[in-house]
C-alpha cells in the first residue's frame, strides 16, 4: 500500500524533463495510462459518434428513399398492371369484333354472290325466252309465207283473173284490219 501512496504523492514532485524513459511499476503507471487512453476515447469518440450518428442518419435517409422509392415503384406497378388489364381487355373486343367483321363480310359476301347468281340466272332465262319467242316468230312467218304462197299458188290455179282479184282484195282487207288491230 506504501507504494500506491507514494505514487499519488510522488505526482507532485516530476522529476526534471532531462530524464524521460519508461516507468515499469505497473501501479505507477497505470492509472495515468487509463486515464489517458479514456482521455483519448472520449476525445475521438465524441467524433466517432457524430460519424456514427451522421452515418446512422444517412442509413436510415436511405432506408426512407428506398421505401418510397418501393412505394412509387408498386404504385406504377399497379397502374401498369391495370392498364396491361385494360389493353388486354381491349385486345380481345378488338378479336371478337374482327372475328364478327369478318363473318358479317363472309355473310354478305355470300348473299352478294346468291343475288349476282339469281341475277345471272334471270337474264339467262330472260334471254333464252326472248330468243325462243324470236325463233318461234321466225318460224311462225316462215309457216305463214309458205301457207300464203300454197294458198297462192292454188288460187291462181284454180281461180280465174275476176275471183282472183276479189280474193286478193278481201285478203288485203283483212291484212289491213289485222294491222290496225296490232297496232
Amino acid at each position: 500500500m506504501k507504494n500506491v501512496t507514494d505514487s499519488f504523492v510522488s505526482l507532485g514532485h516530476w522529476p526534471s524533463a532531462g530524464s524521460f524513459g519508461f516507468n515499469t511499476d505497473i501501479l505507477a503507471t497505470n492509472p495515468i495510462n487509463l486515464s489517458v487512453v479514456i482521455g483519448v476515447l472520449i476525445f475521438f469518440g465524441k467524433g466517432l459518434s457524430d460519424l456514427l450518428d451522421n452515418r446512422k442518419k444517412r442509413i436510415l435517409n436511405t432506408i426512407r428513399n428506398s421505401e418510397e422509392l418501393r412505394g412509387g415503384a408498386i404504385e406504377q406497378l399497379e397502374k401498369a398492371r391495370a392498364r396491361l388489364r385494360k389493353v388486354e381487355m381491349e385486345a380481345d373486343q378488338f378479336r371478337v369484333n374482327g372475328y364478327s367483321e369478318i363473318e358479317r363480310e363472309k355473310l354478305n359476301l355470300i348473299n352478294s354472290t346468291y343475288k349476282t347468281l339469281e341475277q345471272l340466272e334471270n337474264y339467262k332465262n330472260e334471254t333464252i325466252q326472248f330468243e325462243q319467242q324470236r325463233a318461234v316468230n321466225q318460224v311462225r312467218q316462215r309457216v305463214f309465207q309458205q301457207a300464203l304462197q300454197g294458198a297462192l299458188g292454188t288460187l291462181n290455179s284454180c281461180l280465174n283473173n275476176e275471183l282472183h282479184l276479189r280474193t286478193i282484195s278481201a285478203n288485203l282487207s283483212m291484212l289491213g284490219a289485222m294491222k290496225e288491230i296490232t297496232d
